[in-house]
Parts: structure tokens; sequence; C-alpha cells
């Protein structure tokens, strides 16, 4: 069996999280060259209900396409890390949006405020998605950063493209920083042991 990889991106409708499962499934597999499956559910509320998009990443054929221990969870609301955290495995990456969701989480977490970058640096934050996809290059080595963009970019309007590149890169940004001050943080907790 080749690796399977399992990835969550949760939140509220009206945050881009099945956009944003498009494109992952599409850097995946059609840049990355992987088997891919992408899902979605969200409720009934078109905003401000939940939303969630499962993808699933590997060298074989895929025959179970629904994501159940994941090994990448991303929560953009406080709602969606309480649904989706018992599906995280362990040893699994939690990455969390800290504009929405507590930072006093009670296990190891990577947390980036991916809506309140997206309103101070772009004056919307509907690219919140987009930074995160950019941040989840950096930490989630599984889909290369190139390729990510490449989908970004194919899946948005003309008119925003300028926008939606320079949050991509913001998000490699971010992700590049968060990364390295975990590993630090490790370091650091191996040395006081």
């Amino acid at each position: 069996m080749g690796e399977r990889y399992e990835v969550r991106l949760a939140g509220l409708g009206g945050q881009g999280l099945i956009l944003a499962g498009i494109i992952f499934a599409e850097a995946a597999g059609i840049h990355d060259g992987h088997y891919v499956t992408q899902t979605q559910s969200y409720g009934a509320a078109a905003r401000g209900g939940f939303s969630r998009s499962d993808i699933v990443i590997s060298d074989e054929e895929i025959h179970y396409p629904k994501a159940t221990h994941l090994d990448l969870l991303l929560a953009m609301s406080q709602s969606a890390y309480e649904e989706n955290i018992k599906d995280l495995k362990p040893g699994g990456t939690l990455l969390v949006d800290s504009t929405y969701v507590d930072s006093e989480l009670k296990r190891d977490v990577i947390s980036i405020p991916f809506s309140k970058i997206a309103r101070d640096k772009f004056g919307r934050e509907n690219v919140a998605n987009i930074i995160a996809l950019g941040a989840i290059t950096q930490i989630f080595p599984q889909v290369s950063s190139k390729s990510m963009e490449k989908a970004a970019l194919n899946r948005v309007p003309k008119a925003y493209i300028d926008l939606n590149k320079n949050a991509f890169e913001e998000g490699v940004k971010v992700g590049k920083k968060a990364l390295a001050e975990r590993k630090e943080g490790i370091k650091g907790k191996k040395n006081i042991e």
C-alpha cells in the first residue's frame, strides 16, 4: 500500500473552503500527479452554516474516498475545530485561523490569523482561504507550492489574479514563519527535558 494522506478544510459557509478543497485536489492530482479524491459538505445556509472539504491523496488508487483519520485539519472557525478535531489522528497537524479559533487549545497547534491578515493586508476577508492554501504548502509538503499556486490562479476570476497571487504569496510567507517557530518550539522543549 502506498502512503495515503487525508486532509480536511473546515469552517463556515462563505469562507471559500469548498473552492479551496477543489484547488487543493487539482494541485495534488493534476499538477503533482497523485491519485486524489475531493468530497464536500455544507449546511443549508449558504453563509454562516458549516462547510467542509475533504481531500484524500495517494500514490496508488483510492478505494475509499472519505477522510476519517486526518493528517491535516484546517479549522477556520471555532465550531469547525470542535466538530472535526476528533477525526485528527495522533501526530496529525492542526492548523487554525486564530482570528476565530481559540488559541488556548489543549493540543499542539499551528495558529495563523488568516482572516485578520486578509482584512489587514488585502482589505477583504474572502482571500483568507487562498492565504491558508499558501501556508499549507509550507506545513504539509505532500502538495507543492508551485502546483497549489497554479491551481489557485487557474480557478479565480481573471480580474482577481493579482490579488490572489499576492494572498497566496503572503500565505507562503506566514506558513514558513509558523513552521520555523514550531520547529524552534520543539527544539526548545527537547532542551528543557
